[in-house]
C-alpha cells in the first residue's frame, strides 16, 4: 500500500532500474489490468525530436478555450511528477497521484506473477490513461516519451497524429539518420486519423508521407494548410511576438522562433479538426510552458530546455534575433549521453562566459563540470569556471543590481537542469499550473 506522494515517487523511481523498453505489450497489458484499456478518449498524438511540449501546450490551451475538458499528458517533469499528467492544464494533486499509484503498484505486481516488468514510462503512461478516464476528458493531447512506433505511448487509435520535426537525438534507440528515425515517429500514423507535419527535412517528409499513403489515411503539411507570411516581418520582442500565418496576424506569449513553427503547426491542426476560431486564436497568446526560453527574475535569467543540437541551434536563432550581436554569460549543464560537445560548439559563438554545472537525476550521470569547461575551452569559451552550488549562484543573480538593458544570462543543456533552477527560483504553482 502506497500512503504517501514520498512513497509513490519511491515506487515509481524503483522502476527506473527497469531501464528502456521499447514495444507495446507490456502498457496494453497495464491498461487492462487497471481498467483503463476501453475508453471513448480523442487522442491527440504528437511525436517529434523538439517542440512537442510546446506545440501540446498550444493545443491545449486552444481546446480548453473552446469549452473542452482536456487531458494533457507530457515528459519529463520539471518539478514533480505530477505535471506528467494534466486537466484543464493543471497537474493532478498529490493524493489523486497517490491513488493511480496505488493503482497500477497492484497491476505490476500481477504482471511481474505473469513473468513481465514494467518500466517507469509504461507505468506512468497507464496511470495517466486511467486518470483522463475518470476525468472524462473530451480531448487528450497525448505525446510521446521516445520515438513513436515502439512508444508506450503508441496504444491509442488518435483522431489525429501530429510530428513536430525530425532531427538527431536517441540515436541508439532511434537510428543513427533522419530517414530512420523519421521511420520511428511515422510509427504512430494509423488509418482513419489525418497526420499533420511540421518544418522538417525532405526526406523525412517523405517518410511519413508514405507511411500516410500505405495507411490510406491523409497527410498534410504544416506550411501548406497554414503558411507563415514572407511578406510581413515578424515583430519580436521579450515575451511577446507577432507574426501572419495563415493570412492571420497570430500573437504568442512564447519566446522564440521555434515558437512560430510550433504555433503554425498547432493551427494547421486545429483547421484540420475544424476547431480554428477566435477562441484558438486568443489561446495562443495565453499559452504559458516553462522552460522553454523563458525569462525569469526581472529578466535576468533566460532558460530553456534545449538539450540537442536542434534545441539548442533554435535557442541561438532566438538570440541573435531578441539581442543581435551580444554575447553571453552561460550556465550549462548536460546528461553524460547526450551529444553536449556539439551542444557547446552550437552555443560557443554567442558564450563570453560559461558556468559549468551537475545535477541530480539519480536514474542517469550528468557530465562532469569538469569536461564541460574542458570542451568548452577547446571551442574557445576562456572563461569557464565550475560551480558547486547552483542556488547560491542563482540567488546571487536574482538580486544582482542591473541595468535595465542588461543582458540575461542563459542557462540551458537539460530539461532536468531547467528543473532544478525553477525549483530553486520559482513557487511550484508557476510549473503545476497552466
Amino acid at each position: 500500500m502506497i500512503d504517501n506522494f514520498e512513497q509513490a515517487c519511491s515506487w515509481l523511481f524503483g522502476l527506473h532500474r527497469f531501464g528502456i523498453k521499447l514495444g507495446l505489450e507490456q502498457t496494453v497489458r497495464l491498461t487492462e489490468l487497471c481498467g483503463a484499456a476501453e475508453n471513448n478518449l480523442k487522442f491527440i498524438h504528437l511525436a517529434g525530436t523538439n517542440g512537442k511540449g510546446s506545440t501540446g501546450a498550444m493545443l491545449e490551451r486552444a481546446l480548453r478555450n473552446n469549452g473542452h475538458t482536456t487531458g494533457f499528458y507530457s515528459s519529463p517533469h520539471l518539478v514533480s511528477a505530477c505535471e506528467r499528467i494534466r486537466i484543464n492544464g493543471k497537474a493532478i494533486s498529490e493524493s489523486e497521484f497517490i491513488e493511480l499509484a496505488n493503482v497500477l503498484d497492484s497491476a505490476v505486481e500481477r504482471m511481474r506473477a505473469e513473468g513481465s516488468q514494467p518500466t517507469y514510462f509504461e507505468a506512468v503512461t497507464a496511470m495517466a490513461m486511467l486518470s483522463f478516464m475518470r476525468h472524462q476528458c473530451d480531448y487528450v493531447v497525448w505525446e510521446t516519451g521516445m520515438g513513436g512506433r515502439l512508444d508506450a505511448t503508441n496504444i491509442v487509435q488518435p483522431v489525429i497524429s501530429v510530428i513536430t520535426n525530425i532531427a538527431l537525438d536517441h540515436e541508439k534507440f532511434l537510428g543513427d539518420n533522419v530517414s530512420a528515425i523519421a521511420s520511428e515517429k511515422a510509427g504512430i500514423v494509423k488509418a482513419h486519423a489525418p497526420v499533420v507535419v511540421g518544418q522538417m527535412a525532405l526526406e523525412a517528409e517523405e517518410v511519413i508521407r508514405l507511411k500516410a499513403a500505405m495507411v490510406n489515411t491523409d497527410f498534410y503539411r504544416a506550411k501548406d494548410v497554414a503558411p507563415l507570411s514572407e511578406m510581413d516581418k515578424a515583430v519580436m520582442q521579450v515575451n511577446h511576438q507577432e507574426f501572419v500565418c495563415g493570412g492571420e496576424t497570430i500573437k504568442l506569449k512564447l519566446n522564440g522562433l521555434m515558437q512560430q513553427r510550433n504555433a503554425q503547426l498547432v493551427i494547421a491542426v486545429l483547421k484540420v479538426l475544424d476547431l480554428w476560431n477566435a477562441e484558438s486564436r486568443e489561446a495562443l497568446s495565453m499559452t504559458r510552458w516553462p522552460a522553454r526560453i523563458e525569462l525569469l527574475k526581472e529578466n535576468r535569467i533566460l532558460l530553456d530546455g534545449g538539450h540537442n543540437p536542434d534545441g539548442l541551434t533554435s535557442l541561438t536563432e532566438t538570440l541573435k534575433a531578441l539581442y543581435p550581436g551580444k554575447k553571453f554569460d552561460w550556465i550549462f549543464g548536460a546528461f553524460a549521453d547526450k551529444d553536449y560537445s556539439n551542444g557547446l560548439e552550437i552555443i560557443a559563438p554567442l558564450a563570453k562566459s560559461l558556468s559549468a554545472v551537475s545535477f541530480a537525476e539519480e536514474s542517469r550521470l550528468s557530465a562532469t563540470p569538469e569536461d564541460i569547461c574542458c570542451k568548452a575551452k577547446a571551442l574557445g569559451i576562456e572563461n569557464c569556471r565550475i560551480v558547486e552550488d547552483l542556488a547560491d549562484l542563482l540567488n546571487k543573480i536574482s538580486v544582482e543590481e542591473k541595468d535595465a538593458d542588461a543582458l540575461p544570462t542563459v542557462i540551458a543543456g537539460s530539461l532536468y537542469l531547467a528543473g532544478e533552477v525553477l525549483e530553486i527560483l520559482e513557487s511550484p504553482e508557476h510549473v503545476l499550473e497552466l
